[in-house]
């Protein structure tokens, strides 16, 4: 199981609905700027904010390296796949990644990923992401927390220092038999990191220009930045 796949199992237990409405909110109230028919949302996770815009007529797909997330996206009819951007063929008029996706990446991997951004859009073709800032990192995501519903146990430490966010993710999953009357659980356990990325990073790129860029609060005071993004 790769560190994103566990980050998929746990992802119910991290009380993240309401943060995600939100900022589908943003999101969608972006799009309506743009003339858009296609979308791919890169890091698509259940395919929640797909669901929205296909309500609305824009076809869409989804990728996300997570099969676990992809398998959730299936079943419930939705056009996804588990590849990475650079492996994607098609293109789109409007491009998303939502949630902290860029803070998952370091400087080199980063460059390649808004590079592979750049080939799959259309002429005019908009790409819109979140990143958190600094503060969003040191007074929100740092720190611990833990959830216990009884089936499942989760345990979560993150640390942030050099620009770098570790997260000790722990998960106990009870299984579906009991051995002997007593609770036998399954351990996950595993290390994810994101990376800051300074807003100077982004105004350097080749085949996209940073159009527009918003900081506000979803958890904290102005704990996240969404980028705006055309092709060049």
């Amino acid at each position: 199981m790769t560190n994103l796949d566990l980050y998929a199992k746990a992802e119910h237990l991290l009380g993240i609905e309401e943060a995600s409405e939100a900022l589908y909110d943003v999101y969608r109230g972006e799009l309506d700027d743009y003339e858009v028919k296609t979308l791919l949302d890169v890091g698509c996770g259940r395919g929640n904010f797909m669901e929205r815009l296909i309500s609305d007529g824009i076809t869409c797909k989804g990728i996300d390296l997570s099969q676990y997330m992809v398998d959730a996206c299936k079943e419930k009819g939705l056009d996804a796949e588990c590849i990475d951007i650079k492996d994607e063929t098609g293109t789109y008029d409007a491009i998303v990644s939502i949630f902290d996706v860029l803070n998952f990446m370091d400087k080199d991997s980063l460059i390649s990923f808004m590079d592979s951004v750049a080939s799959r859009l259309n002429k005019n073709g908009v790409f819109i992401a979140d990143i958190n800032t600094l503060s969003g990192f040191a007074d929100v995501a740092e720190g611990s927390m833990s959830n216990d519903t009884g089936d499942e146990f989760l345990s979560v430490d993150a640390v942030f220092e050099n620009y770098e966010l570790h997260t000790r993710i722990t998960l106990f999953i009870k299984e579906n038999e009991e051995k002997n009357n007593d609770k036998s659980f399954i351990k996950y356990q595993d290390t994810i990191i994101q990376y800051f990325h300074k807003l100077n990073f982004f105004k350097k790129l080749n085949g996209l220009k940073l159009i527009d860029k918003q900081t506000f609060s979803l958890y904290a005071e102005k704990d996240k930045t969404l980028l705006i993004f055309k092709k060049q």
